[in-house]
C-alpha cells in the first residue's frame, strides 16, 4: 500500500498559517513514507470561489516547498460523479427529500419541548421534520437530501471504527469506535441542488478515486469523520487511516479562519519572511 494523502482546500480566500501548517504536515507525512501528496480543489460553492484564489493557493504551496501530481481533481468537475453515489443510497432507501430552511430547522430544535439547540458535526442537529415513516420511491429527485441515519446505521453488517494515528479534541488515539450517531449527528445533509453534493458526500468519494490511504487533516474535522466512515462502509468503499493534528491558534487561543488575512502566507512573503520562517511559525 502506497502512502497517499491530500491537501483539498477551497479557493475562497488566502491561505493562512493554518492552512500552511496542515499542508506541510500532510507533505512531509507522504515524501517521509515515500507516498505521493495530492493537491485537490475544493470548489462546489462556485458563488465563492476565484479563480485568483485558486492560482495564489498554487503559488503559495510552491512557495513552501510543495509539489503534486497534475492535473489536480476539483469538486465542480465531479457532479456526475457524486449524483452517481447520491443514486446508490437513494435506491437503497437511506436518502429522503427535506425542504426545511437553516431557519425553519434551528427554530424546531429550539422549540420548548425540545430544549436547546444541540450541535453535531452537521451544525445544529436536524430535529426530523421531513423524515418520512417509510423510505420514498421512484426516480432520484433533484432536491435536498438528508440521510435516514437510524436507517443507516441498521443497514451495516458490523459496527463503524476507524483508525486514528494523530488525536482528537479530547486525545483520541488508536481505534474509534463512534457512539450513539442518531442523537449526536442526525440526519445529514448530502445533496444540495445549489452545489450539487454536501461536503461530507463529496470527500469520500475524492478520496476513494484518488486512492487516499491515509487523510491528514486538523482536529477540528474529528467529529465529522465518524459520517465519513460511515459514508465509505454504505458505498463499498475502502476506510482510509486518519491523522487528526492540532491547530494553529491566535493569541487569545482562537483557530485561524480565512478572514484572519493578517495570518495570510501571502502576508508573511511580502514581509520577507521565508519558507523556513513559515516552517518555524507553525512548530515545524
Amino acid at each position: 500500500m502506497i502512502f497517499t494523502t491530500r491537501f483539498a482546500p477551497s479557493p475562497t480566500g488566502p491561505l493562512h498559517l493554518g492552512h500552511a501548517y496542515s499542508a506541510l504536515v500532510a507533505h512531509d507525512m507522504a515524501r517521509a513514507a515515500g507516498g505521493t501528496f495530492h493537491l485537490r480543489i475544493d470548489d462546489l460553492d462556485q458563488a465563492r470561489s476565484r479563480p485568483d484564489w485558486e492560482a495564489q493557493i498554487r503559488d503559495d504551496l510552491h512557495w513552501l516547498g510543495l509539489s503534486w501530481p497534475e492535473p489536480v481533481m476539483r469538486q465542480s468537475e465531479r457532479l456526475p460523479r457524486y449524483r452517481a453515489a447520491l443514486e446508490v443510497l437513494w435506491q437503497r432507501g437511506l436518502l429522503y427529500p427535506c425542504g426545511c430552511s437553516r431557519a425553519d430547522i434551528r427554530a424546531a430544535a429550539a422549540a420548548p419541548q425540545e430544549g436547546a439547540p444541540l450541535h453535531g458535526p452537521d451544525g445544529v442537529i436536524y430535529p426530523g421534520t421531513c423524515r418520512p415513516v417509510t423510505p420514498p420511491t421512484g426516480p432520484l429527485p433533484d432536491v435536498p437530501l438528508r440521510l435516514d441515519m437510524a436507517r443507516a446505521l441498521a443497514a451495516l453488517a458490523a459496527p463503524l471504527s476507524f483508525r486514528e494515528t494523530g488525536a482528537g479534541p479530547a486525545g483520541e488515539t488508536g481505534t474509534i469506535v463512534p457512539r450513539d450517531m442518531v442523537a449526536r449527528v442526525g440526519d445529514v445533509a448530502l445533496a444540495r441542488p445549489a452545489l450539487g453534493a454536501s461536503y461530507h458526500l463529496a470527500v469520500v468519494c475524492d478520496d476513494a478515486d484518488q486512492g487516499v490511504t491515509h487523510v491528514v487533516r486538523g482536529q477540528d474535522l474529528f467529529e465529522a469523520t465518524q459520517i465519513h466512515v460511515l459514508l465509505q462502509r454504505l458505498l463499498g468503499m475502502e476506510t482510509p487511516v486518519y491523522h487528526h493534528h492540532g491547530l494553529i491558534r491566535d493569541e487569545t487561543g482562537k483557530r485561524l479562519a480565512k478572514r484572519d488575512d493578517a495570518r495570510a502566507i501571502a502576508t508573511y512573503r511580502a514581509a520577507g519572511q521565508s519558507p523556513a520562517d513559515l516552517r518555524g511559525l507553525v512548530g515545524l
